[in-house]
């Protein structure tokens, strides 16, 4: 069986979209090849490595990257996970399947480490629900 390609979108590709894609390397890696990329590309947050730790899954060496990279590979899905990516998310090759997730950006979030942290942790249990939903995966 060929892998599923999986693009996920997000403005800075520095913790949403960086999350997704190590969830979905970790939990269905054998159905999925998984990439992320940013409208605006900025840096992997420190906290997005942080949190995924704590989930047992290693992101530290992930690097922001632009999605021009990827304009001119094939994808199955291209998943959006902010409105920003939504509305801004260019055209690829081929046919393939648009879904849209609406997380909180929680590298926008201004408050204290800990109340970042408590943010971070949230949008990670969001985005591995979803992951599990979309690789079709028990709870």
């Amino acid at each position: 069986m060929d892998k599923k390609k999986v693009l996920f979108l997000c403005t800075g590709n520095s913790a949403r979209s960086q999350m997704a894609e190590g969830f979905l390397k970790s939990l269905a890696g054998d159905k999925f090849d998984a990439y992320s990329a940013g409208m605006r590309p900025t840096r992997l947050h420190p906290l997005a490595v942080k949190v995924m730790q704590e989930a047992g899954i290693d992101i530290s060496k992930y690097r922001s990257k632009p999605a021009a990279e990827f304009l001119n590979q094939k994808f199955d899905y291209v998943i959006t996970v902010c409105d920003n990516a939504q509305q801004t998310c260019p055209v690829f090759p081929g046919t393939y399947e648009t879904i849209h997730w609406d997380l909180e950006d929680p590298a926008a979030y201004q408050g204290s480490e800990e109340e970042k942290l408590l943010l971070f942790r949230k949008i990670r249990k969001e985005i591995k629900r979803y992951i599990l939903a979309f690789a079709n995966l028990p709870n």
